[in-house]
């Protein structure tokens, strides 16, 4: 007699009821991910997005250079690979040739903020219709832990052994509070991974920001703040730590921009 499969031993028996089953845009198979990793939270909180609103069948994934360089292969999607730092670019090209799907990129700090600054900050300032799902872990990840765009002020990493300075290195860049300013942003909130409450705020900063693509409201952002146990050389409890006491004050949670809500303001004082 076979081994029943992991699907049919998840599914309820008699008088069990289903509270947890799996999502179908999220492919069902091992990741490259480090354990403690909170990429694939992430994964989990999009793909549960698109099935909820009905995007799946519509949505074309831009993939970045990174460690989310794969996350094509954990997407039932359809999905391009950019060039480094070139999401921002490609997602453009692809909703402007393609207006009626759902275009969405998903980087990291370093391909963002770094590398892809320029075609970020442009593509939101223009007001394209696309959603860009920052993930901040204040460190290069696959390339070996150098310091990132994000790093803290005095975080040692492989390219700050003694802490990162700012005379010399500078400090972290603040993503979400760029984003807010810019006049073709229609959603920017930053949220963290590292609670049940946080990622509870951070799946409906998703579905805001792809409601916000839907409407044709104009670039939509949501930063997610991460944990990378590997490259901090911390246990992932250590790491969800880290992200509450140290990132937080540094990369405050909220709102940074809501044009809905903006207009609704106007419409009361008019």
């Amino acid at each position: 007699m076979q081994d029943a499969t992991s699907d049919e031993r998840l599914r309820p028996g008699a008088g069990e009821e289903l509270v947890f089953d799996a999502t179908p845009t999220l492919a069902h198979k091992p990741t490259h991910y480090c354990p403690g990793c909170h990429h694939g939270i992430a994964h989990r909180l999009v793909s549960e997005v698109l099935d909820e609103l009905g995007l799946a069948e519509r949505a074309i994934l831009v993939a970045s250079v990174g460690c989310s360089a794969f996350s094509y292969d954990y997407f039932n999607v359809d999905a391009v690979e950019s060039p480094h730092g070139r999401a921002c670019a490609v997602a453009t090209g692809i909703r402007r040739a393609r207006p009626e799907s759902i275009v969405f990129t998903y980087q990291g700090d370093g391909d963002m903020a770094a590398i892809g600054l320029a075609e970020s900050v442009h593509a939101a300032n223009r007001g394209e219709n696309i959603t860009a799902v920052f993930i901040n872990n204040t460190v290069y990840g696959m390339t070996g832990g150098q310091m990132a765009p994000t790093t803290l002020l005095g975080q040692k990493t492989t390219t700050t052994p003694l802490g990162r300075h700012l005379l010399g290195e500078g400090g972290p860049i603040h993503m979400s509070e760029i984003m807010g300013g810019l006049a073709g942003v229609a959603y920017a909130e930053r949220c963290a991974l590292d609670s049940v409450k946080h990622i509870r705020q951070a799946k409906k900063a998703l579905r805001t920001a792809f409601s916000c693509q839907m409407q044709g409201l104009g670039f939509s952002f949501v930063e997610l703040l991460a944990g990378c146990p590997t490259n901090w050389h911390l246990d992932p409890l250590k790491a969800n730590r880290r992200i509450s006491e140290e990132m937080i004050p540094v990369f405050p949670l909220g709102v940074f921009r809501d044009v809905r809500e903006e207009r609704k303001q106007s419409e009361v004082q008019a």
